[in-house]
């Protein structure tokens, strides 16, 4: 039975290269993995209308109820599934570039602070009890500022699901900075989290510090 681990953070916090280079470390110290990343964009029905959404073609961030985003993000898993399910029994760690908190993050950032907990207990429920998704036994945030996660966001390579620079939620700063504040609540009070921080001296940490960070709260949970 595989451990399952999920890397979280703003858009712009490395989750994508640490969990390609967490892959590659566990790999040559002999550990079968495997790595999904959502949304599985090109994959899934859901994932596609993700796409679509992020894209713009459904309305602006304050168009969309984050009560009827929430599904799409939760159907992409539930097509997933099974293969998550099978990687988990045949490999010793598996690796979710994103997972459910991302869903519960995103959401909850477009509802007032009073108006959140339903909207968590909500997803939770939907993922975890009806979809019966596997609870990860790790969540690791990557912790950045948003001014520094947006410069990050402008040097990344293009992505299969826009044409675009930026999408829907990485052009909103003050979008993102709420997300921030979600995901620092969740590693607050959420069971099995750990918040990495990926600013040192108001400055952004070597791509290699955060690595091996991550390595060794990986491999401490791990083998406890």
């Amino acid at each position: 039975m595989a451990f399952l681990l999920a890397i979280e953070g703003i858009d712009g916090s490395g989750k994508g290269t640490q969990a390609v280079r967490l892959c590659e470390r566990l790999a040559n110290s002999g550990a079968s993995l495997e790595l999904f990343s959502f949304p599985r964009y090109e994959q899934t029905l859901f994932g596609k209308s993700i796409a679509d959404f992020l894209n713009g073609r459904f309305g602006g961030l304050p168009s969309v109820s984050p009560f009827l985003v929430a599904p799409l993000y939760a159907g992409d898993r539930f097509e997933s599934r099974d293969l998550l399910l099978e990687s988990i029994q045949s490999n010793d760690v598996v690796i979710c570039d994103r997972y459910v908190p991302s869903n519960i993050a995103h959401q909850a950032a477009k509802l007032e602070v009073n108006e959140r907990e339903e909207l968590i207990a909500w997803i939770q429920k939907i993922e975890y009890d009806i979809y019966q998704l596997p609870k990860p036994d790790l969540v690791v945030l990557l912790d950045i500022w948003v001014k520094q996660a947006q410069h990050l966001i402008l040097s990344k390579r293009s992505r299969t699901y826009t044409d675009k620079s930026v999408d829907l939620h990485e052009a909103d700063g003050a979008y993102l900075q709420v997300v921030r504040e979600v995901y620092q609540h969740l590693a607050a009070t959420e069971l099995n989290w750990y918040k990495l921080n990926c600013i040192a001296d108001g400055k952004v940490r070597t791509v290699q510090e955060i690595t091996d960070e991550i390595w060794n709260v990986v491999d401490a949970a791990r083998h406890t």
